[in-house]
């Protein structure tokens, strides 16, 4: 396997220890920041739904984004240039798991496709995604965008003080292996702040008790890639784009996510969700 300079690629083999020296707590106005960066991040996605449509290509809707991210939020879309990625977001169609590289091909109707926008805002980052239906997806699109929103959410409720990312990643896996469908493991989640991809490792599947402690003042990504088929995975010659081996579809959601005392603070709800 070559090296992969993928986002957020978990380490092969046995994971490193990784101990709280390692991961950074925030502050009270650091946390103010992200909060700032979660939701413009947000909003990237909340706006790009509506060109999301048979005929358009993909690199159209990069350029919507980089577009409202630059000259209307005025931040800076953390995915361009990132190790060399190209494009100012992540456009994963269909069996294409993560790090798509947005492209001239249009998307036609039955596609999914997943839309990974991170933007930095006064040095922080917010780090987010969405899946996408073009036009009527199949039943078991659907279905497996489901199990991947909900896997994610399950995740996200596993987060308190006290808890440990084992506990994050039992609750994803045994929902998601509950509805037949299966998690990727190459690829996980991993803490955020002023680093675009900072320890710990957040993986999507683990025993509960393991792991590093979650306390006040961390903040992760909870994202899980959920196959229809196999959890196994290959990258292309591009270095970056990754797919399902055995073609399946595969869905993905994600929030960047704080600890707090009590529990814990999605920092990248939408507009719906964030006034409901």
């Amino acid at each position: 396997m070559p090296k992969i300079p993928a986002r957020n690629r978990c380490r092969s083999g046995p994971l490193k220890e990784v101990s709280l020296m390692n991961v950074t707590i925030k502050s009270p106005e650091e946390q103010a920041r992200m909060r700032i960066a979660g939701r413009l991040a947000a909003d990237v996605l909340d706006m790009i739904g509506q060109y999301v449509e048979p005929g358009v290509s993909t690199e159209k809707l990069d350029q919507l984004c980089h577009d409202f991210i630059v000259n209307e939020q005025q931040v800076v879309p953390a995915c361009l240039n990132y190790r060399g990625f190209p494009k100012s977001i992540c456009t994963s169609v269909n069996h294409v798991v993560c790090h798509g590289i947005p492209n001239a091909k249009t998307l036609k109707n039955g596609d999914i496709i997943n839309i990974d926008v991170t933007v930095i805002h006064e040095g922080f980052h917010g780090d987010t995604s969405r899946m996408y239906f073009v036009g009527k997806p199949p039943v078991i699109a659907e279905r497996l965008s489901k199990a991947s929103f909900d896997g994610m959410w399950r995740g996200i409720e596993a987060i308190k003080p006290g808890a440990t990312l084992g506990d994050i990643g039992h609750a994803v896996q045994a929902f998601v292996e509950a509805q037949r469908f299966s998690v990727v493991r190459e690829y996980c989640g991993h803490g955020i702040g002023r680093v675009f991809h900072e320890d710990p490792q957040v993986l999507h599947y683990g025993k509960p008790g393991t792991g590093v402690e979650l306390v006040p003042g961390m903040a992760i990504t909870v994202e899980p890639m959920v196959n229809a088929g196999r959890r196994h995975v290959k990258l292309l010659s591009d270095g970056w784009t990754v797919v399902t081996k055995d073609h399946s579809l595969s869905a993905q959601w994600e929030h960047t996510v704080l600890i707090t005392e009590t529990g814990f603070e999605v920092l990248t709800l939408g507009s719906a969700d964030r006034d409901a």
